[in-house]
């Protein structure tokens, strides 16, 4: 039988352990479908403790960097997680060194992706990372192979569990925010510090790397433009449901006009969609190429299994001897396309709290309308006391001139709260 291709795991938390449970698992199939014996050399970890599984015939390194360079270690697989620090440094020694890499370290890889890419390029060495966005969801390889046929034209979806999850229970339970977050921490959902997950960032770090994919263009983490969740009311969400409508945490991603749009942003999705009928923890990709259409990945976005899952398939490949550059195209190929947060036009959904006497919807009607926002539907709820709840559906527009005429709107004090404006994306 063929050499052996010789991993060395550096950490040994949920993923690392649950790529050694598969590769165990299906020790004999992967050897068959990888043309050669894929066997566990060494293994890295801060400490030696019991993790219920015996990793006894395995050399232990307490020093990750020290594992990526051992003679008998072909291919080193990051899961430590951090963007700097150790994760940072294995990587690099493992690349210098001609050894594979494959990483399910998202943060890693959005801050310093492209620079360990020229790395590996350097020194012949393969770099992967499919398990660092979505989870269990094969959408880089989609990106990289099944589609490279395309030109991609917007690639968006929902990539954090976490974010779906409290959204979708709002939504069926009448619970709020902080008591449906306090649910999801319990059920292991959401860390003990949610904002990571919350915030956004969890999320629109694997953005950018899908768009760096899908576009071939570097991508500054830093001016991807990032909303989280927090601000989400229980009523924004009744409202949009009566209007046919589901708020989701989406990313989109689209070049035009010599930029590339990133966002990373509670919107307004039809509920008949695909995206709109997602639940729970569950992750969605949606990919447009110019010949191919639309095209959808759904999936789990975490756990030991399922990204665990997606690390040995890239272990598989480079097995395989299949050799793809790690963003589809070459380094020194990437353009430098800027990224911009001014979007595209589209329609709003808004909502106004407007004192409750004659003649305020038309104010708020040719404020918007002294800007160019065109007035798709208007809906005023049923109300008592002062205050009138008006809901606004716009024409397509360009965000900066709703903020002008929203600034308006608040500046003649027609509104007795801060007014809500979320995108609503077509899918």
């Amino acid at each position: 039988m063929s050499t052996p291709l010789r991993i060395g795991i550096a950490g040994l938390g949920t993923v690392g352990l649950g790529v050694i449970d598969i590769l165990r698992t299906h020790a004999t199939t992967i050897a068959m479908r990888a043309g050669r014996p894929v066997e566990i050399t060494a293994i890295s970890a801060r400490s030696r403790r019991d993790r219920g599984i015996d990793l006894s015939a395995y050399a232990f390194e307490a020093d990750p960097a020290d594992l990526a360079t051992r003679d008998d270690v072909d291919l080193v697989v990051e899961v430590i997680g951090g963007e700097n620090g150790p994760a940072k440094e294995t990587v690099e020694a493992a690349l210098a060194s001609g050894k594979h890499v494959v990483t399910a370290n998202k943060a890693l890889m959005a801050r310093h992706g492209t620079a360990l890419a020229a790395l590996a390029e350097r020194h012949g060495a393969c770099l992967r990372y499919e398990a660092g966005v979505a989870g269990g969801i094969p959408v880089v390889k989609a990106l990289t192979e099944g589609l490279a046929a395309n030109a991609v034209t917007r690639v968006m979806g929902v990539m954090n569990g976490t974010c779906n999850y409290i959204l979708t229970k709002m939504e069926a339970t009448g619970e709020d925010y902080s008591d449906v977050l306090t649910e999801a921490q319990a059920l292991g959902y959401a860390e003990a510090d949610p904002a990571f997950d919350v915030g956004g960032m969890d999320a629109a770090q694997k953005l950018a790397l899908l768009t760096i994919a899908a576009f071939g263009t570097h991508v500054d983490i830093d001016a991807v433009k990032v909303e989280g969740i927090e601000q989400v009311t229980l009523t924004d969400i009744r409202y949009a449901r009566d209007l046919g409508y589901r708020i989701k945490l989406l990313g989109v991603a689209r070049s035009g006009d010599g930029a590339v749009e990133v966002r990373m942003q509670p919107c307004l999705v039809p509920a008949q969609s695909p995206i709109g009928q997602l639940e729970s923890v569950v992750n969605m990709v949606v990919i447009e190429g110019d010949f191919v259409g639309q095209t959808v990945f759904q999936g789990p976005g975490a756990g030991a299994g399922p990204t665990g899952s997606a690390v040995v398939a890239d272990i598989i490949d480079i097995a395989r001897d299949i050799r793809v550059p790690t963003f589809g195209v070459p380094v020194a190929d990437l353009r430098e396309y800027p990224t911009t947060t001014a979007g595209s036009p589209a329609t709003y959904y808004l909502r106004l709290t407007l004192e409750d006497r004659p003649g305020m919807l038309a104010k708020v009607a040719a404020a918007l309308g002294q800007h160019g926002i065109s007035i798709n539907q208007m809906r005023q709820t049923e109300h008592e006391g002062g205050s009138a709840p008006v809901l606004i559906v716009t024409h397509a527009c360009l965000r900066q001139d709703l903020d002008k005429a929203l600034d308006e709107i608040t500046g003649q004090s027609m509104c007795q709260d801060t007014p809500v404006a979320y995108r609503i994306e077509t899918v």
